[in-house]
């Protein structure tokens, strides 16, 4: 295609918002946040890097507002009925979270940043909001709902961040190495310890050989909201 046909084929395309973020975050799934440039962006939508910065703005705009399109469409999907129980609704919301980072794993580290630098940001205000309401039904004082509501999504994070690619990480462990593998490989190194000095760590390979992490992580909500139940 010459440069004047691609010119046109740029000026006649309309682009909308939803367009820009879809193909973003088809970037940001196949190859992280290192994929996503707006030059990469740009090629993939055959326009000008003007229609992308206007709809949508710089590259760190860009990444915000992918990182909020898939957290409130995945917590727009998970709700719960009205009849549903303070726990069921917390455990549609971290699930919804759980499973968005699955499916992106660039997500972990952008939704930290969202919550850390942009509090009044839709992300960490939806999640804040969703969570919070259930805290209060929970019987929570409401001198402790903030610390309580805290104490979760700073578990959520934590968690899902262990099954995630790290960016910038230089540990030099392959973020794509077989799960099966890494267990296999880690439990046959615990059973190498000595009996006497680690028998917590010999106890406990097996499970954690054949553990699951999405019941692992439901595992910790379970004893949080427990916790929480408890307060006064």
């Amino acid at each position: 295609m010459t440069p004047s046909a691609r010119r046109s084929q740029r000026r006649n395309q309309v682009l909308s918002r939803e367009q820009i973020l879809s193909a973003a975050i088809e970037l940001l799934d196949a190859g992280g946040e290192g994929a996503l440039t707006i030059r990469a962006l740009s090629d993939r939508l055959s326009t000008g890097s003007g229609a992308i910065t206007y709809h949508v703005g710089r590259r760190d705009d860009l990444l915000d507002a992918a990182t909020e399109e898939v957290v409130t469409g995945a917590l727009g999907a998970r709700r719960v009925e009205t009849s549903g129980t303070p726990a069921e609704e917390i455990r549609a919301v971290v699930l919804a979270l759980f499973d968005a980072i699955a499916d992106h794993q660039w997500l972990a580290t952008r939704l930290t940043l969202q919550i850390v630098r942009n509090p009044v940001g839709l992300v960490t205000v939806e999640i804040f909001e969703r969570i919070g309401q259930q805290v209060g039904a929970l019987g929570v004082p409401r001198e402790r709902w903030f610390d309580a509501a805290s104490t979760l999504v700073h578990y959520i994070l934590g968690a899902v961040s262990q099954n995630a690619r790290i960016e910038g990480d230089t540990s030099g462990i392959d973020g794509d190495v077989d799960r099966d593998e890494f267990f296999d490989a880690a439990s046959a190194a615990w059973q190498e310890l000595a009996a006497d000095t680690y028998p917590f760590m010999h106890a406990v390979v097996g499970q954690m050989r054949e553990h699951d992490d999405r019941e692992q992580f439901l595992t910790g909500i379970a004893v949080i909201l427990d916790g929480l139940a408890r307060l006064h």
